[in-house]
């Protein structure tokens, strides 16, 4: 049994992970970790654990890190993959201290270049931009599944303090983010934003989003509104949005 725990906003971690489970084969699962950070007592228990998600700031996710912390986490083999736009970082130094405290026999570092989708920063990637980074995401993803499969090994630098300092200073601005999005009257009350949610942070109130703290920031809600109504920065109307091609709404619904 592979289980794989991802972790996707605009739907280029959940690409790899679907793209994974397919290639690995055999009996394997696919689990949300926003949704299974809701739950108590998770026990994750597997011949194969594997972990996808994305870099945020060169760390992990706030969800995700809360997820591998509280977790119980059982396997004689874990591997984990960080996509990323940029550069994933100190992500995966963050990653193995947690995982160092559980039950884990051997594990394997692995990173997955992808679209950047932080478009209320880096702006919105241009054609040429996806056209040169999703084969390379196809291309690390395939190698990904070798190394699954494979039961490879590796380690990651233990030190990489600029970092963790970038990703806590992040972390903290994700806790107020939330705050400073804004719904234009383009809106027409699709819900499609709350239904993409990975962490349920939207509720619709007199067919509008509300935003709550439980918010990652994870740019799903701003890029994939069909209405282009959700603003956040220098994001506006005309911001040209980013979906991963192969993921369909339908597909990032929880």
């Amino acid at each position: 049994m592979t289980k794989i725990y991802y972790f996707s906003g605009t739907g280029n971690t959940l690409w790899s992970a679907k793209k994974i489970a397919e290639l690995v084969g055999g009996e394997c699962e696919l689990l949300n970790i926003g949704a299974e950070a809701e739950k108590t007592g998770v026990v994750i228990e597997a011949d194969t654990v594997v972990l996808l998600f994305p870099s945020y700031a060169y760390g992990l996710p706030l969800v995700v890190h809360r997820f591998v912390k509280n977790a119980a986490i059982k396997t004689p083999y874990l591997s984990a993959f960080v996509t990323f736009g940029t550069s994933p970082g100190g992500t995966m130094t963050e990653l193995s201290r947690l995982l160092k405290k559980k039950d884990i026999g051997s594990f394997y570092f692995g990173r997955i270049p992808a679209v950047e989708n932080y478009i209320a920063i880096f702006g919105s990637p241009s054609a040429e931009t996806q056209k040169e980074r999703l084969p390379m995401q196809r291309e690390a993803t395939e190698e990904a599944a070798r190394c699954i499969t494979e039961k490879r090994t590796n380690s990651v630098i233990a030190f990489r303090p600029f970092s963790a300092l970038v990703s806590t200073l992040f972390s903290l601005g994700v806790k107020i983010f939330y705050r400073f999005y804004r719904v234009s009257d383009d809106c027409n009350g699709c819900e499609i934003c709350r239904q993409i949610c990975p962490v349920s942070s939207i509720v619709m109130k007199d067919k509008r989003p509300v935003f709550s703290d439980k918010c990652e920031h994870c740019q799903g809600c701003i890029n994939i509104c069909p209405q282009r109504a959700i603003h956040f920065g220098r994001v506006n109307s005309g911001t040209p949005r980013y979906q991963h091609p192969e993921i369909s709404i339908s597909d990032l619904t929880r």
